[in-house]
């Protein structure tokens, strides 16, 4: 009994599958345009912008006051953050280097300490002896502890000092020229004696 009613309703569900007339589907079937859900009433409907309320225009505004510094603060941001990266990973690298310190860097590094600490306290009463002692005893210093980099180092500073003093120079001449040289200033003129 229970074996018939499955073969009649497996019967019945093919019959239902099975396309026999597609010809006379087609004609019953209903187009896109004749569904409800498909179609859109003509001449009904128009797109109408809603009035900014008060709150949406003083939010409109205060973007616009504030768009000048939101980009100046975007550039800031783009310039400085491969300088920040680069600043910590060179804390990063020191971090390591100081966990891993070669023999004998922590006692260099207390001398080096100590001759500014004695250049700080030999350079009172005097400001320019407090900017050039304290560097000049730690460059003294480690001089002796690293002295190939201190002539490297030597070498690179008397560069840029010469380059320094050579625009200094420059300078001077050009403002000397431009006050003290002209054709009628009356120290240079050729009558006055």
């Amino acid at each position: 009994f229970v074996e018939m009613g499955f073969r009649h309703v497996g019967q019945a569900g093919l019959e239902l599958l099975t396309l026999s007339d597609p010809p006379a589907l087609a004609s019953q079937s209903a187009g896109i345009t004749s569904l409800s859900l498909y179609s859109v009433p003509e001449g009904q409907s128009k797109y109408v912008e809603e009035a900014r309320s008060q709150l949406e225009e003083s939010i409109s505004q205060l973007r616009h006051y504030c768009e000048p510094y939101t980009t100046w603060c975007q550039e800031t941001y783009s310039q400085t953050k491969p300088k920040m990266q680069n600043l910590v990973q060179w804390g990063l690298d020191s971090y390591d280097y100081l966990q891993n310190a070669p023999p004998g860097f922590f006692p260099r590094l207390g001398v080096i300490g100590f001759a500014g600490l004695i250049g700080l306290l030999l350079a009172r009463g005097s400001k320019i002896k407090k900017l050039v002692y304290p560097p000049g005893f730690m460059g003294l210093a480690a001089s002796l502890y690293y002295p190939q980099q201190a002539i490297v180092f030597a070498q690179v500073s008397g560069e840029r000092l010469y380059d320094w003093g050579l625009r200094g120079y420059i300078v001077i001449e050009d403002l000397w020229k431009e006050n003290f040289q002209k054709p009628g200033n009356v120290k240079n003129s050729p009558g006055t004696k």
